[in-house]
């Protein structure tokens, strides 16, 4: 496992302990508390400039971003192949310590899970589908210190989710077809978060909804309001001309919406 001189995600200043268990339940609490905020804006790197990947991570972080957020494609799984683990490895390198979310569009899944731990992912999150057993896998995230969390496509049913619950720290539901970046969002994702929302605030301990997908300005308060705390944003904060203003812009419509 990938483990930095100070926390993953900044969540105290004291090294983590040597023990494999003690590292594990230290680096999952660390994980927990980046979740502190009522919402959360994670910049998904599809979209950004790979070019200077590190220089535009860091733009995006202290433009008021709270997550990054990893498309994981396999051309097999869904119709486009990304990157792996070695980019992960390389922001850590780099010096990138905010909470990295991996979103595995792969299958099988199980060989990139340990690849993505061992390089430093926050949390990594399977489609159910895409593996035979899928308990095992979130499991084992959960154990190994990462959040441990399953992605329902646009035709997934809400009932995948049932046998999963207590495994889960996050449901990430997509709002495209997964495979490619700057699609347009699919309206009928708002009538689906109202029921998952329910479903997740019925377990004993804290579930995250994320959208992933089409997440922009003129819809990410609306799907605040029917039951997201977490907004994946691609395109819409990286073809952006200032990264300040649209994260700002976007904080404003989530602000409105928790005001109202």
């Amino acid at each position: 496992m990938w483990v930095p001189e100070r926390s993953l995600i900044g969540c105290g200043t004291a090294w983590l302990p040597n023990d494999p268990e003690e590292v594990a339940g230290t680096m999952n609490a660390c994980a927990v508390k980046a979740f502190d905020g009522m919402f959360d804006i994670s910049a998904s790197i599809l979209a950004a400039n790979f070019a200077c990947l590190g220089d535009e991570v860091e733009r995006v972080l202290s433009a008021g971003a709270d997550r990054i957020h990893f498309d994981v494609m396999d051309n097999h799984y869904v119709p486009n192949l990304s990157f792996g683990a070695m980019v992960c490895q390389s922001l850590r390198n780099y010096g990138i310590t905010a909470p990295i979310d991996v979103h595995l569009m792969v299958s099988p899944a199980d060989r990139l899970v340990d690849d993505f731990i061992a390089a430093g992912a926050s949390s990594i999150c399977i489609h159910p589908e895409a593996v035979n057993h899928p308990h095992r896998i979130l499991s084992h995230v959960r154990k190994s210190g990462c959040l441990a969390g399953v992605a329902l496509n646009p035709g997934s049913p809400n009932e995948l989710l049932n046998p999963l619950l207590d495994l889960l720290d996050s449901v990430l539901l997509m709002s495209v077809n997964p495979g490619f970046g700057g699609q347009a969002f699919i309206p009928a994702t708002l009538d689906r978060l109202p029921p998952i929302k329910t479903l997740l605030d019925s377990t004993p301990h804290s579930v995250r909804l994320a959208v992933d997908g089409g997440v922009a300005l003129d819809n990410i308060g609306r799907l605040a309001a029917a039951g997201a705390d977490t907004f994946v944003a691609g395109s819409s904060i990286f073809r952006a001309d200032d990264y300040v203003a649209r994260i700002a812009a976007m904080r404003a419509e989530l602000a409105a919406h928790q005001d109202a």
